[in-house]
C-alpha cells in the first residue's frame, strides 16, 4: 500500500484526561521522592504512564499500559552496575593534565550522546511491549544499538552540513522506529521520506540565512558601529536583525513541529489501516506560551518566598545597624541548620515546581493535540490481529533510566 486512499470506516482517538488529575499525580511523586532519595520516581513514572494510557481511547476502546514500577527500578539498578566503571573513570581522568582532560571529556561527550540513542530505542520498546490494546500487545523489533548508530551517524552530519540533512535524519529515523513496530501479528509501515517535512524546514531555514547574512553584511562590510561610553557597538539595523532572526525561528520552529508531527505521523501505516492525524501550529505555539505564563507565575512566587525567607534572616544582623553582607549570609546559613534546610527544600521545591509545570502544560498539551485529531482508517482491519507475547527479556529501561531519559 503506497497511498493514503485507504477505504473503511473511521475509529476516532479521544483523550479524556484533566490536567488537574496529572497535577495530583506530579505532586505526590515529587513528596515521595525526598525521604526515598529519588527513588520513587519509577512509582510516578508508571502512574503518569498508565494516565495517560487508559485516557487515550481508540475506537472507544482505551489502550493499557502494564508496566510497573518494580521492573523500572530493577532496571535503573543494573545499569548503575554498568555505569560504575564510568564514574571510576571520570574520577581518574579529573586528576590529569587539562589536554587529556579535555580530550577525554570530549570523548565522554560523544559516549554519552550515542548511548542516550540506544537509550531511546530501549525504552520505546519497554514501553509498546506494555502496552495492549482490545487485549493486544504492541512490540517493537529491529536493533537498538543499529538505531544508535544511525542516530549518532546524522548528528555528526548535522554539525557538518550546519542542520541541512535534517529532513533526511528525520524521515530516515521515523521510518526505521515504525517499521519494526508491531500490533500483535500486524506490522506497521511508514510512507513518508525525507520530502515528507523538507519544503517547510528549509523555507524557514532559507529565511534564517538569509536574515543572518544581510546582517553580518551590514557589520562587517560598512562597519555599521556606533561609539556608546568609549565602547563600540552595533547600530540599530544589527539589532533590529536580531530581532526579527529571533521571532522567525522562535514562531517558526513551533509551526513546523506541528506540521511534522502532522504529516510524520499521518504517514504511518498498521497493514491496511492508516493513521491521519492534524496538529495545527497556533496551537503548539498557544501551549509553549501558556508554559511561559505559568513559569512566569512560578518564579515570581518563589522571588516574593526567598525574599521573605532573606528578610526573616537577616532581621537579626539588620537590627545591630549597617548593611548585611554576603558573608553574613553565609554565617547564617552554616550556621543555622534550621536555615539550611528551609533553603534546600526551597530549592528542590523550585525544581520540582519546573518538572511538574513542563509535564502539566507542554507533556499534557503535546499528547492532547496529537490524540484529539487523530483517526484510524480502515479500523476494522485490526480486527483480525492475532496477539503476541510479551517481551519478558526487558528488564526495565536500563541505560534511559540512568539517564532519566523519557517523557512519558
Amino acid at each position: 500500500m503506497t497511498d493514503g486512499s485507504i477505504p473503511g470506516r473511521e475509529g476516532e482517538v479521544r483523550f479524556t484526561a484533566v490536567r488537574g488529575e496529572l497535577l495530583g499525580i506530579m505532586a505526590r511523586g515529587y513528596l515521595g521522592m525526598l525521604p526515598t532519595l529519588g527513588l520513587y520516581r519509577f512509582w510516578m513514572i508508571t502512574w503518569k504512564r498508565r494516565f495517560y494510557w487508559s485516557h487515550t481511547e481508540i475506537d472507544d476502546d482505551a489502550l493499557e499500559y502494564t508496566g510497573n514500577a518494580r521492573q523500572l527500578l530493577i532496571g535503573f539498578l543494573l545499569a548503575v552496575l554498568v555505569f560504575l566503571p564510568a564514574y571510576l573513570a571520570f574520577f581518574f581522568l579529573s586528576t590529569q593534565a587539562p589536554e587529556i582532560v579535555l580530550i577525554g571529556y570530549g570523548i565522554a561527550g560523544l559516549v554519552l550522546w550515542f548511548l542516550i540513542g540506544y537509550a531511546i530505542y530501549r525504552t520505546r520498546d519497554f514501553k509498546l511491549a506494555r502496552t495492549l490494546w482490545r487485549g493486544i500487545r504492541f512490540d517493537q523489533r529491529g536493533s537498538a544499538l543499529g538505531y544508535a548508530l544511525r542516530r549518532f551517524g546524522w548528528s555528526l552530519l548535522m554539525v557538518l552540513t550546519a542542520g541541512l540533512v535534517y529532513p533526511f535524519m528525520a524521515g530516515n529515523l521515523w521510518s526505521y522506529r515504525y517499521r519494526h513496530t508491531w500490533f500483535g501479528d500486524r506490522q506497521f509501515g511508514f510512507i513518508g521520506s525525507w520530502k515528507t517535512v523538507a519544503g517547510p524546514y528549509y523555507a524557514i531555514y532559507a529565511i534564517s540565512a538569509a536574515i543572518v547574512s544581510a546582517a553580518a553584511a551590514d557589520l562587517f562590510l560598512r562597519s555599521d558601529y556606533v561609539m556608546v561610553k568609549d565602547s563600540l557597538i552595533p547600530n540599530w539595523p544589527i539589532w533590529l536583525a536580531g530581532f526579527v532572526l529571533f521571532v522567525v525561528v522562535y514562531v517558526g520552529v513551533w509551526f513546523y513541529r506541528a506540521l511534522e508531527i502532522t504529516r510524520m505521523f499521518s504517514s504511518i501505516r498498521i497493514g491496511d489501516a492508516a493513521v491521519s492525524v492534524v496538529v495545527r501550529g497556533r496551537d503548539m505555539f498557544a501551549q509553549f506560551m501558556l508554559y511561559g505564563a505559568a513559569l512566569s507565575g512560578a518564579i515570581t512566587v518563589f522571588s516574593v518566598l526567598f525574599g521573605l525567607v532573606m528578610v526573616s534572616m537577616l532581621t537579626p544582623l539588620m537590627a545591630k545597624g549597617g548593611a548585611p553582607q554576603t558573608a553574613d549570609l553565609a554565617r547564617i546559613v552554616q550556621g543555622s541548620l534550621v536555615n539550611f534546610i528551609v533553603l534546600l527544600l526551597g530549592y528542590l521545591a523550585l525544581l520540582a515546581t519546573f518538572a511538574i509545570l513542563a509535564e502539566v502544560v507542554l507533556g499534557f498539551g503535546y499528547w492532547k493535540l496529537v490524540a484529539r485529531q487523530a483517526v484510524i482508517t480502515n479500523i476494522d482491519s485490526l480486527r483480525t490481529v492475532r496477539a503476541g507475547p510479551e517481551d519478558n527479556s526487558l528488564v526495565g529501561e536500563g541505560i534511559a533510566s540512568a539517564l532519566n531519559l523519557g517523557a512519558y
